[in-house]
């Protein structure tokens, strides 16, 4: 039997309301999974907030292989108490698996401590940084996995995503007017070429026009000036010579700046012309987000 239809003030959050009954909706809630979609992306695409209601709706269907997390811990408990019992020491463990001494500690307790030979403060020390090293080793593997499945959720981003992205992303870090200095222009700057690639992609969704864009690098008068600009024109796809004259910040010997070196390019500065009416739109974007954020507290 169908599942009764419910209202908009249920507890689906009125998506049920209508034509829609609980089956249609379990049926796109099993299609999306097995296209290989997380919950979080089956969620926002049904627009479904209630964890229980999202269950019922995936209930008996596995999620993708990617969104498995291994149950890294009990192996490397397992592991490390196969090799205590084979009378190797923390230092070696740790070495081994990567993990600290005070995990090891608490998965082999229990079991016999090895004889171990004296060693001299200087063995000791650089058994100690190599398991050191080997422990930062697998932290950097477990962050980097954690990364990869994080960017794995994302998935493919709709236009409406892109957009709402962009008017967050442009309220950040682009300019503001402000009650004391009305200055209407959609002004963004920064030294991320993925923030600039992302906010291009975002003006160029609302159809602002490549020739309403204008380029500036702005960076320390100390830094290689001329690599920084051949830098943010390859970047953003445009001839080093299409760039307005380049912003000079003056050098303080004093101060101890750390954006030094080679990897130092700046920050580019993206100006819109003629766009005191889209800063407007921008403002009332944003606005409508606050608003649309406060109604689901």
């Amino acid at each position: 039997m169908s599942e009764p239809r419910r209202r908009d003030g249920d507890s689906v959050g009125g998506l049920l309301s209508g034509t829609t009954t609980f089956e249609e909706l379990r049926e796109r809630a099993i299609a999306l999974r097995r296209e290989g979609l997380s919950r979080r992306q089956i969620r926002d695409r049904l627009k479904v907030s209630n964890n229980d209601i999202l269950n019922r709706l995936l209930e008996g269907e596995p999620p993708p292989e990617w969104t498995r997390r291994p149950n890294a811990k009990d192996d490397l408990r397992a592991r490390a108490r196969e090799m205590r019992l084979q009378g190797m020491t923390y230092d070696k463990i740790q070495l081994e698996l990567g993990c600290s001494k005070s995990s090891i500690s608490l998965w082999t307790r229990d079991l016999p401590k090895p004889d171990r030979p004296p060693r001299t403060r200087e063995e000791a020390s650089a058994i100690a940084k190599r398991g050191w090293e080997a422990t930062m080793r697998q932290r950097e593997i477990e962050r980097q996995r954690t990364k990869l499945v994080a960017a794995r959720e994302i998935g493919v981003m709709t236009d409406r995503e892109l957009f709402l992205v962009g008017v967050g992303l442009y309220w950040s870090e682009g300019s503001k007017s402000k009650p004391y200095s009305l200055r209407e222009a959609v002004i963004f700057i920064n030294s991320d070429p993925d923030m600039i690639q992302l906010y291009l992609a975002w003006l160029a969704l609302l159809g602002i026009e490549p020739a309403r864009l204008r380029f500036r690098v702005m960076i320390h008068e100390s830094a290689q000036v001329a690599d920084a600009e051949r830098y943010w024109a390859e970047t953003i796809g445009v001839d080093v010579t299409t760039l307005e004259r380049t912003t000079l910040k003056k050098h303080n010997p004093k101060t101890v700046r750390k954006n030094v070196g080679e990897g130092y390019r700046g920050c580019l500065v993206v100006r819109v012309l003629q766009g005191a009416d889209l800063y407007r739109r921008i403002e009332g974007w944003w606005y409508g987000i606050v608003v649309g954020a406060r109604s689901t507290i």
